[in-house]
């Protein structure tokens, strides 16, 4: 068995989704670089189908949320930033059939092909199981973001959230330091280390740029905090 295959595998395990017509998700694993028959179209489905289903959770779990905090919410839950992290988690990157010039770019791990393509995966799911096999799947990689989400907080990235808690505690904010720069210059991963000294919390945090780095570190020690109290 190949690399790929074994990716591939891996991939289907973590979605609980067995395909009726595999080539469908062959057709939303391969980006425009590498093929003309690639996985634009699927996105295109997938992105309506997801925006509905989470549209759907949020007037089900939310009933006196009025309609501009439950578009904000959804937003939230369908952006780039939060579909690349659950690709990410599910390690889409490592099934994804890429064109040359986006492999030597790392393009496994850009945000952008990778939210293109767990969009094109609902809509593969969707053609091949119908809406209800589309929806489970959404739920599924979904569950601990619709858990967790907050209407009191509605697109406040970590830091920001971060930074509200300890002034509100009358804190000093967190130190934020440059651990190491790994990689290439066109693929590099940065790792900073978010420092809450008062709590005595170091988390470490990496990403392919620093901005995406302290955002982590900062997601981690929220984590950490919550967890301890």
């Amino acid at each position: 068995m190949s690399i790929d295959s074994l990716a591939i595998n891996k991939l289907i395990g973590r979605l609980g989704y067995e395909f009726k017509t595999p080539a469908l998700l062959m057709q939303a694993l391969t980006h425009r670089s590498f093929a003309a028959n690639n996985n634009e179209r699927l996105e295109f489905l997938g992105d309506s189908a997801l925006n509905f289903i989470i549209a759907n959770q949020l007037y089900q779990r939310f009933s006196k949320l009025p309609e501009g905090d439950l578009s904000r919410l959804r937003a939230q839950l369908v952006k780039e930033a939060t579909l690349s992290e659950i690709a990410l988690n599910l390690e889409l990157g490592d099934a994804l059939k890429l064109g040359e010039g986006e492999l030597k770019s790392a393009g496994w791990r850009r945000p952008s092909i990778l939210a293109d393509a767990l969009e094109a995966i609902i809509g593969a799911v969707y053609i091949d199981g119908g809406f209800s096999s589309a929806e489970r799947l959404v739920l599924k990689i979904y569950q601990e973001k619709l858990t967790n989400i907050n209407p009191k907080v509605i697109d406040k990235d970590p830091k920001s959230q971060l930074q509200e808690y300890l002034q509100g505690k009358k804190m000093d904010l967190p130190d934020y330091n440059l651990v190491s720069i790994e990689g290439e210059a066109h693929a590099q991963t940065f790792k900073i280390e978010c420092v809450i000294a008062k709590f005595n919390i170091t988390t470490l945090g990496d990403g392919t740029s620093r901005r995406i780095a302290e955002q982590q570190a900062a997601q981690f020690a929220l984590e950490k905090i919550k967890n301890d109290r």
